[in-house]
């Protein structure tokens, strides 16, 4: 079981770059990167608010679940 993150999808569906991102959500690229390849555990709330707010899109929009 895992938590897919399709932060690469939306990201695509915004024509947005990682960089861009990144400046308006003031986060480091490599935090971002590392949270779009999944390399990462644990995600703030506050994060999430903040990435969600700039590419206009929903949690659920960000995050999958797999049983398998």
């Amino acid at each position: 079981m895992a938590i897919i993150i399709r932060l690469d999808r939306v990201l695509a569906d915004r024509k947005m770059q990682l960089s861009e991102l990144a400046e308006k959500v003031d986060i480091s690229i490599v935090n971002l990167s590392n949270l779009k390849t999944g390399k990462v555990k644990a995600i703030r709330f506050s994060t999430l608010e903040a990435i969600c707010k700039a590419l206009e899109c929903q949690p659920g929009d960000l995050l999958e679940y797999d049983n398998e």
